[in-house]
């Protein structure tokens, strides 16, 4: 069961580091400064950033080692979510991403 439950959860990293690739190139293609880097090819790992204003910035860090959204504000740490709640702040990020043209996001 364990190994099971293993597999899925390095198909879910890699299935979330395939989505965080997509999303930048979206959001690059609407101006926004935005990106995703990997270690190496096997896509065990990613960081995604993106700045949605001047001084307003996402991060995004997937890793077997957990989940993180984290929101700065001129350099100073707004929110941090981790676990679940990190992937719907992002889901919220790409809904809003794909039903409009400028990003407001509340926090």
């Amino acid at each position: 069961m364990f190994l099971r439950l293993a597999q899925q959860h390095r198909e879910f990293v890699q299935d979330l580091v395939m989505n965080l690739q997509a999303l930048t190139i979206i959001l690059e293609r609407r101006g926004y400064s935005a990106s995703c880097y990997t270690c190496g090819d096997q896509m065990k790992s990613a960081s995604f950033m993106v700045s949605l204003r001047e001084k307003h910035l996402i991060r995004f860090v997937v890793s077997d080692y957990g989940i993180t959204w984290m929101e700065l504000w001129d350099d100073r740490e707004l929110m941090k979510l981790e676990g679940a709640e990190a992937v719907k702040q992002l889901q919220e990020l790409a809904n809003i991403v794909k039903h409009s043209s400028t990003i407001e996001l509340t926090t």
